[in-house]
């Protein structure tokens, strides 16, 4: 059994700006087509990984970042929008239709969710939508994102106006693309949608085709031998009211979400946010200055853990230089499973397995 605990001096940290900061507010051009793989019992080495190969024309065309058919030739570029989690934020829209969904920490304890949208093109309503971090934006970007948000840290602002990053942020220039909603109070009201977004990208004259790596997907049918079942799990970022529950669905052979023991669903649709494949992965976190801005590690790589099929693989997460995150194991990338893939980024302190308690079909263990 894992020992659920928290770091006392870094927890002090980030509750105290909380209360700073509660008044404030392979490839096809721009899109990945994927064929879908049997599994393997020597996957490539992820060093030698390249975005998904070229698929036979003649094959059901998938999509590159769920492993799932899609209808289009080609899938339009992807938005990276930051999504609010605070308790007032939620239920959120459209969290159930982001292909990628991060969740990482911000400020306080309170986390943010990144929602990578592009198989889904007529997503309604998304948000409500808060504001970017460095770490935040890189996360966005790794996957060929126009970024989507509200306002940003002074770190944040400084890399996108030195680099002209591709954003639409509704502080500046991009305000017309974004509305308020009046059921909720500010800053929790702000919200857009895929075609207002899209039409916004477009006007601002940003890159509707880019490079998108893709994942490596296994056969749906395929069940996994030998691995240690986990058919539930919870996840503890620092704050009570931030703990994460993942249960496993036999039938949709999906992870379904919990917040605070709650069921987590999209407002649009009252579906449940669900997931085929769930990585949890450790990394060092820094608190940099009295507001509580934080410096989290996406890139050198740390200890993970994949939920699949009811199942659990200890290993790694890695990047490479102009890729997204991947989870390894014996120094090969893992196949996902077609479907939603959450990435949950916690931190290292005191230790990763301290924030991961799972279990087998009746309780965690």
């Amino acid at each position: 059994m894992k020992v659920n605990c928290s770091s006392s001096r870094l927890l002090s940290a980030l509750v105290l700006s909380t209360l700073l900061l509660s008044a404030c507010g392979t490839e096809s051009a721009n899109n990945v087509i994927a064929p879908t793989q049997q599994p393997t019992a020597d996957p490539a080495p992820i060093e030698t990984i390249q975005p998904s190969p070229t698929a036979d024309p003649s094959a059901e065309l998938v999509s590159g970042l769920t492993g799932l058919p899609v209808s289009e030739n080609s899938l339009p570029r992807p938005l990276a929008v930051m999504i609010n989690n605070a308790p007032a934020a939620r239920p959120q829209s459209g969290v159930s239709e982001a292909d990628i969904l991060y969740e990482v920490l911000a400020e306080g304890g309170i986390t943010r969710l990144i929602g990578i949208f592009q198989s889904h093109t007529g997503v309604v309503k998304i948000g409500p939508i808060r504001s970017i971090r460095p770490y935040l934006l890189d996360i966005g970007e790794s996957y060929g994102g126009v970024t989507v948000h509200a306002g940003g840290s002074p770190a944040a602002y400084a890399i996108l106006q030195k680099e002209k990053k591709a954003d639409m942020d509704e502080i500046g220039r991009a305000g017309a693309y974004f509305w308020r909603d009046k059921a909720r109070k500010a800053p929790h009201n702000l919200y857009s949608n895929a075609a207002k977004l899209r039409e916004g990208a477009e006007k601002l004259g940003y890159e509707k085709s880019v490079k998108v790596p893709g994942y490596l997907f296994n056969n749906p049918d395929y069940i996994p031998a030998g691995g240690e079942q986990a058919a539930e799990f919870s996840v503890n970022f620092l704050l009570k009211s931030y703990k994460i529950d993942y249960k496993y669905d036999t039938q949709l052979q999906t992870y379904q979400r919990y917040v605070n023991g709650k069921p987590h669903l999209d407002l649009n649709n009252n579906k449940p946010v669900e997931a085929a494949n769930v990585m949890v992965m450790g990394s060092d976190h820094k608190v940099l200055d009295d507001v509580g801005r934080l410096q989290v590690d996406v890139e050198l790589g740390g200890e993970a853990l994949l939920f699949q099929r009811g199942q659990v693989t200890k290993g790694r997460w890695s990047r490479e230089p102009g890729d997204v995150i991947r989870f390894v194991k014996d120094g090969k990338e893992e196949l996902m499973y077609p479907g939603i893939t959450h990435i949950l980024v916690v931190p290292n302190a005191p230790s990763f397995s301290s924030h991961v308690v799972y279990g087998g079909a009746d309780s965690a263990t």
